[in-house]
């Protein structure tokens, strides 16, 4: 898991514009390692949805959730 200042940074990331996302809401079922699988190619960058999206720190999401869905997982490489 990320710590406090790499999350910082993702959040400033795309506060600042440096990362695009696209808006996501979350359905009945859905888990943050399950969208970040679909969305990431990686379900071990849940907490990347989580950090993109101002959440809390857990994988269970109630349905309706707004997900901010990174654009260039590359960018966020570059701030990790």
């Amino acid at each position: 898991m990320a710590s406090h200042g790499i999350v910082n940074n993702i959040r400033q990331a795309i506060r600042n514009g440096s990362i695009s996302t696209s808006p996501y809401t979350s359905k009945e079922g859905e888990r943050l390692d399950i969208l970040a699988a679909r969305f990431l190619g990686d379900s071990t960058m849940w907490w990347v949805l989580a950090a993109s999206s101002n959440i809390g720190w857990s994988l269970q999401i109630p349905p309706g959730t707004q997900i901010n869905i990174p654009n260039d997982i590359s960018r966020i490489n570059a701030v990790i």
